[in-house]
């Protein structure tokens, strides 16, 4: 019987869907798995070979786990809100919801096909209202809750009300935007708009004036990865920096729990750092400094904080930096210096945040103010530079050049002095004595050229420094965090809306027992012609309070009936707790269920690409330890363990076009192996229409018909082309369809052939040519189960080779070696056709350990040795070490250091018997024949060496 995959794949798929193979339930008498991929969004490209590849590892492990007891949860979904069907909607007036439901109708074939385990009756998409539903309650919980430094967790906002009417802001230690003071009886004295205000200033959800990417061509801010060299990634609009008021997410709440989390969960070393350092946790000291500004002959004086991790190199600071984005720059540009500032702030404003963090270039423009260094009273000149960015510290430093690399680039540029630190030196006696912790009020002797630690170690001198400005009340010990509040309003159409109305100006949560608030119908997915954000455009879009529903616009009154939001919430918030949704998708009164959550309790294995291992990492851990923090996910960390996929690259192909300055001429391509005797320009080929490098010509001229007539010049009748590894991308038509590769070798094939291609962490380039290896084995697999099997006693070779390949597959899915498993299996297969092994015991062993990797040929196998259930449900088989055993070895002969021949030895023979049994073999004689040995060297399992002369 032959291999018919196609038959079998369709078969099994049919029959999991019928039998629903893969539906899951809490089962309180079975431990749980909880297998899950990264959230897909659904694009109309659809997917290619590259997309399934975390989908593979993980479908693997999830059944393997499956196999070994587990009750496995591994569901599908979709992240199905975002710009690009938004775009997509505008150029074509198709809704979005029409473009996402097909789009997502593809994938699923496509996932189908490939025969995953996922239980699609929990599948959620972010654009249902039933889901989106519990996006819009937490988002009210946040609103709704502030964040305790204390007790460092959220808690209800009446619990800060409480204290402001009793003790105003006396021994409170909430997380807050600015520092505010007042009484209890200040607060009371308070109307409702001016407590709202107060109170906007430590929720958890906020509105705040904050800097974004705003990208007038969209109409819409973006997030840093959405812009690529000052443009947008959707369209290439430019993008400008602007401050505007935007919901925000008090993430920065959380940043040390977030570093303390760290470490408890098991991520690669690379993730983890790269999470530290988006969090940047630093420990130093705020100084106040000092600025005069000269105005009409005058000097005004004003303060500032700048915060240093390095507060004993104050005498090495030569200038001051500020943000472009403070608001100090207002007040301490000269007026000489105004217009060359307000071209630089021009210049900023074009440039995003990722820009300036990684573009090294100088640039910057004096205020005309100088700051005085409180040490020396030495006065600084304070400059704008796009280094220095507002979220973080102050928004202002003390630059250091001689210990700093962009204070120093821009120092150098800008001819500023630069003073150096020598550790251990000893300067004049008026500067700094660390030791002592006092400082005379004069500048170090310029003859000096440096500043000292005297003495001390960097360590021992921060601290001297650090007490020094405490005591002297110039400064305090402060830890400052990188990470920034989460921008959280988006000016779209395709996202969830925000369950907020405005009542004198001020937010209002929409009740909570009338979510979900649904997204309204519009007739244009562009902002409005007065630049509001595409909900502008909704007609039924205003809050009636007394009835408790959405009425039309034309009836607000600011009484009775109110504005809605006319904003969207971004993606990163239907990706934030889908998860957590997963567990109970059908639950009608609550994100998920008590009982669901402490039975799943947080995702045991997390697939997904290193794309995310800064905004979605941090923003879904932040809002599961919220949820938490009110006992809504019983789990602090969502994320138990994490495996980042490798990219799969292109393997481009190119044809080679003849230069010629006659365009009037038909084409000539050159063939790979002749090109250099002509000057030719390569061009991108379609890699579907290129099989083993050999070009389809009739089918190349069917897909650029402009090449209809051109000539081609062969080597052996066929056209090479070239190829080169890049970037699986349209644009290098080297993206390869995997229903096409289904179509030609089965799914089975594509699932080992995309494990065995490397380690799974690993990027490795995609062959086509390759795949028929994998194929090769299947259909040598699928013909050792094609002979009568007996249950006679199996060979001793047979025992081994299979229950070595039972610990060797079992070790190797543990660590995500599937490459080393699948080599294995070729081995094993190899070893048991050799031994002509029929036994059915252990064909039906090998048959649940390649379950995992391709299961529509183990479960059909699986039938036919008479098995009535999914061999899913079968249980994964336990090696016996006492098979293992090696009874005999084998070891090369040599002479004088030659190799010979090979045999094989009792395994517990020692060295002399080793060398008898050596020499005396009659295939010696013919290399020692009148000769004498003059020693025999035995390496243990290795080798013997017969030295003879």
């Amino acid at each position: 019987m032959e291999y018919n995959f196609t038959e079998i794949e369709k078969k099994w798929q049919r029959k999991w869907v019928e039998k629903q193979t893969y539906k899951v339930q809490e089962d309180k008498n079975r431990e749980k798995f909880y297998v899950l991929n990264m959230f897909p969004y659904p694009s109309g490209a659809g997917l290619h070979v590259g997309h399934p590849l975390g989908y593979i590892a993980s479908d693997i492990y999830a059944r393997y786990k499956r196999l070994k007891g587990f009750n496995v949860l591994n569901p599908m979904g979709y992240d199905a809100y975002g710009l690009p069907a938004e775009q997509y909607a505008i150029q074509t007036g198709q809704h979005p919801a029409i473009t996402t439901e097909k789009n997502i109708t593809r994938y699923r074939e496509q996932l189908d096909k490939i025969g995953f385990s996922f239980d699609w009756d929990r599948e959620v998409r972010t654009c249902d209202p039933k889901y989106y539903h519990w996006t819009q309650w937490a988002f009210q919980q946040m609103f709704n809750s502030c964040y305790d430094n204390r007790q460092q967790k959220a808690v209800p906002i009446k619990q800060l009300i409480r204290h402001f009417e009793e003790e105003g802001t006396l021994n409170l230690d909430v997380a807050q935007g600015e520092e505010k003071m007042f009484s209890a009886r200040d607060w009371m004295s308070m109307d409702e708009k001016e407590q709202q205000e107060i109170l906007m200033n430590y929720r958890i959800a906020y509105l705040g004036e904050t800097m974004v990417n705003w990208c007038p061509g969209l109409g819409t801010v973006l997030a840093n990865d959405e812009v690529v060299d000052g443009v947008s990634e959707r369209g290439g609009f430019p993008v400008i920096q602007k401050k505007m008021k935007q919901w925000c997410l008090r993430v920065s709440a959380y940043a040390q729990r977030m570093l303390d989390g760290l470490d408890k969960v098991q991520w690669s070393d690379s993730i983890k750092e790269t999470q530290r350092n988006w969090i940047g946790r630093s420990e130093g000291t705020e100084v106040e400094f000092k600025s005069v500004t000269p105005v009409d002959g005058k000097e005004v004086e004003n303060a500032f904080t700048i915060f240093t991790t390095r507060a004993d190199t104050m005498f090495g600071v030569t200038f001051m930096v500020l943000a472009p984005e403070s608001e100090l720059v207002e007040k301490l540009t000269t007026a000489e210096q105004r217009k060359e500032v307000e071209e630089y702030l021009t210049y900023v404003k074009k440039r995003t945040e990722l820009d300036r963090m990684s573009d090294r270039k100088v640039t910057g423009v004096f205020t005309g103010s100088y700051g005085i260094n409180p040490l020396t009273g030495e006065k600084l000149p304070i400059w704008i530079s796009e280094y220095v960015l507002s979220g973080y510290g102050t928004g202002a430093i003390m630059a250091v050049p001689a210990h700093d690399s962009r204070d120093y680039a821009f120092a150098k540029h800008f001819n500023l002095p630069i003073i150096p630190l020598i550790e251990g030196a000893d300067v004049s006696e008026e500067s700094f004595d660390a030791k002592e912790g006092t400082v005379i009020n004069s500048p170090v002797k310029e003859t000096e050229g440096c500043f000292s630690l005297n003495g001390l170690s960097v360590k021992e001198a921060i601290a001297a420094t650090k007490k020094y400005v405490t005591d002297k009340g110039i400064g305090h010990v402060k830890v400052n965090y990188r990470l920034r509040d989460a921008i959280f309003s988006r000016q779209r159409y395709w996202g969830e809306p925000f369950p907020v109305y405005y009542k004198d100006g001020m937010p209002y949560m929409i009740p909570t027992d009338c979510l979900p608030l649904e997204l309204p119908e519009i007739d244009k997915f562009e902002p409005t012609e007065s630049g509001e954000p595409p909900l502008g455009r909704a007609k039924i879009w205003a809050w009636d309070e007394a009835n408790k529903k959405l009425v039309d616009k034309s009836l607000i009154d600011n009484k009775t009936i109110f504005p809605v939001e006319l904003n969207t919430m971004p993606g990163f918030a239907g990706s934030s707790a889908y998860y957590l949704r997963y567990m109970d998708p059908h639950n009608d009164e609550a994100l998920v269920g008590k009982e669901a959550d402490e039975y799943w309790q947080n995702v045991d294995l997390y697939v997904g690409g290193t794309e995310h291992a800064t905004g979605h990492l941090i923003y879904s851990r932040f809002w599961n330890k919220f949820l938490h923090d009110y006992g809504y996910s019983c789990k602090e960390e969502p994320y138990e363990k994490l495996v980042n996929q490798g990219m799969i690259q292109g393997r481009s192909n190119f044809v080679y076009r003849i230069n010629s300055d006659d365009h009037s001429k038909d084409p000539v391509f050159v063939s790979l192996g002749l090109k250099d005797q002509y000057e030719t320009t390569p061009i991108h080929v379609d890699v579907n229409i290129v099989h083993g490098d050999i070009l389809d010509i009739e089918a190349f001229k069917a897909w650029r018909p402009e090449y209809n007539n051109a000539e081609f010049i062969l080597e052996n009748d066929k056209y090479v082309c070239g190829w080169a590894v890049e970037k699986m991308s349209k644009s290098m038509f080297n993206v390869v369809n995997p229903d096409v590769i289904i179509e030609q070798y089965g799914a089975d094939t594509l699932r080992l052939y995309e494990m065995f291609l490397g380690p799974v962490e690993a990027s490795k380039p995609w062959d086509t040519n390759g795949i028929d290896g994998c194929h090769r084995f299947l259909k040598k697999f699928w013909k050792i189960y094609q002979q009568e099997l007996t249950d006679d006693e199996p060979s001793k070779e047979s025992l081994k080779s299979v229950h070595k390949l039972i610990k060797k597959v079992s070790g190797d899915i543990e660590q995500f070696s599937y490459n080393t498993a699948i080599s294995a299996f070729m081995i094993c297969v190899n070893e048991l056709g050799q031994q002509k092994c029929n036994n059915r015991s252990l064909l039906k062993d090998m048959l649940i350990l390649i379950a995992p990797f391709a299961p529509h040929i183990a479960e059909e196998l699986w039938e036919t040795l008479g098995q009535k259930e999914s061999i899913c449900d079968a249980k994964w088989p336990q090696w016996n070490e006492a098979y293992l055993i090696e009874s005999e070895v084998q070891l090369t002969i040599s002479f004088n250091g030659k190799a010979r021949f090979q045999m094989t030895f009792p395994a517990d023979a020692g060295k002399e018997e080793i060398e008898k049994i050596a020499v005396a073999d009659e295939r010696s004689q013919k290399y020692i024949d009148g000769k004498t040995i003059i020693k025999v060297i035995v390496v243990p399992k290795k080798i013997v060496n017969i030295v003879c002369k």
